[in-house]
């Protein structure tokens, strides 16, 4: 029940956010979201001993931490007219999210996630909330972190194959195992 009225709230709030947004606007409001999400829930699947979901809170909450610090001290007017344009709050979300899948995962995963964080750049110029400045040092920022405090997934090196024999008096017992 409980599972339900969330969702019901929350599709009424966000639809209410971003009634007045263009798609492109709100793909990229969305992104936001999303990659840093696709990041942390990747740790809970993909892990190896070294806390992967320490590695992303500790490189997001900077990141967030750190944009929001500079856009106070910065204050520089966005293109539309309001406040606090310098750095992408989005774009370094975005990027953050994007940098944490790459160093941890590899390029395979790493280019679609930054291509898609380089659509979320897009989409606030295009929207008039920021210039190019503001994307490029949010986008900085993001990956600078997950470089800062992400480590690459270790692969299991130690591939073992081993073929067991046990011999009973009557019974014959063989096994094949594969450690990968």
């Amino acid at each position: 029940m409980r599972t339900s009225l969330f969702i019901i709230v929350l599709y009424f709030s966000t639809s209410i956010v971003f009634a007045q947004k263009t798609v492109l606007e709100t793909s990229g409001d969305v992104l936001q979201f999303v990659l840093p999400a696709t990041a942390l829930t990747s740790t809970f699947f993909y892990q190896n001993n070294d806390k992967p979901y320490w590695q992303f809170i500790k490189s997001y909450a900077i990141t967030v931490a750190s944009v929001h610090t500079l856009k106070r001290i910065i204050n520089k007017p966005r293109p539309n007219g309001g406040q606090y344009a310098f750095p992408s709050g989005h774009t370094a979300s975005a990027f953050s999210g994007a940098a944490f899948l790459q160093r941890r995962y590899g390029w395979k995963i790493g280019i679609p996630a930054y291509l898609l964080a380089g659509f979320t750049g897009y989409t606030r110029i295009k929207a008039n909330k920021h210039d190019i400045y503001d994307v490029l040092a949010g986008a900085s920022i993001g990956v600078i972190n997950a470089y800062i405090f992400v480590k690459p997934m270790q692969k299991n090196r130690n591939k073992t194959l081993s073929i067991n024999v046990y011999i009973n008096g009557e019974y014959y017992y063989a096994g094949l195992n594969y450690r990968f």
